[in-house]
């Protein structure tokens, strides 16, 4: 049997922090100790103060502002995918609403190589998900497969901007899928239609449905606020 490693002490101070902002002594929203505060807490170094900050930054269970310091991000609600996010949202109590970024139909051979489509023609789907201040909270970029159906629903503009509404019309039926998440920072473009600074840690979800026959249904990857989602799987041998 190998013996587990001993944990480092940012790992430590991290596991402490953690464990108290998942079991709702620290909540949502509430600023942290500073780095000073902190160090002195846990008799450690800055640095170790620092580097335990970065890990819960990294795990989507704070966010640290420059000049501002460090506050919770978890909110503790666990949000089911099977829903939708807008439903999830508003189960939660979350007011929101989509901006439609674009609407069309694209070529994605890579797409295709990857989830082995015979055709490359996809209907693409971006979309800004809003809270009633007016933050973004989700950039989703969805891409179902260009069926003829799918194609007459969006040529007749019957999803009238709805993704739901168009995999409906295009009967498109999810039966099974796979889903993959992890944090990611924020760059770039994605940073600006966010309106958060690059580097910001954000959820990342890619999610892959298909009918009970096995055909694509949708690919879609979305970039998730954490003070506003979390994520919750259950698994069955069923």
């Amino acid at each position: 049997m190998t013996a587990e490693r001993p944990r480092l002490k940012h790992e430590q101070v991290a596991l402490v922090l953690e464990t108290e902002i998942r079991g709702g002594s620290v909540p949502f929203g509430r600023q942290l100790p500073g780095e000073a505060a902190l160090a002195e807490r846990f008799s450690v170094s800055r640095n170790t103060v620092r580097a335990a900050l970065s890990e819960l930054g990294e795990a989507g269970l704070i966010a640290t502002r420059s000049g501002k310091g460090s506050f919770v991000t978890f909110d503790g609600r666990p949000l089911d995918v099977k829903l939708g996010w807008a439903r999830a949202l508003r189960e939660q109590g979350v007011d929101a609403r989509v901006e439609v970024l674009r609407l069309e139909q694209v070529t994605d051979a890579e797409l295709a190589a990857e989830l082995a489509e015979s055709s490359d023609r996809f209907i693409l789907v971006e979309r800004l998900r809003r809270v009633a201040d007016g933050s973004p909270v989700s950039y989703e970029r969805s891409r179902i497969p260009a069926t003829p159906l799918a194609v007459a629903a969006f040529g007749a503009g019957l999803a009238d901007g709805s993704l739901t509404r168009l995999l409906l019309e295009s009967g498109l039926v999810a039966a099974q899928g796979e889903q993959w998440v992890e944090v990611r920072r924020l760059e770039g473009e994605d940073a600006r239609l966010l309106e958060r600074d690059p580097g910001e840690a954000f959820l990342w979800s890619r999610c892959v449905t298909r009918d009970s026959g096995g055909a694509l249904v949708e690919s879609v990857e979305s970039l998730l606020d954490p003070a506003h989602f979390s994520l919750h799987f259950s698994f069955s041998a069923r």
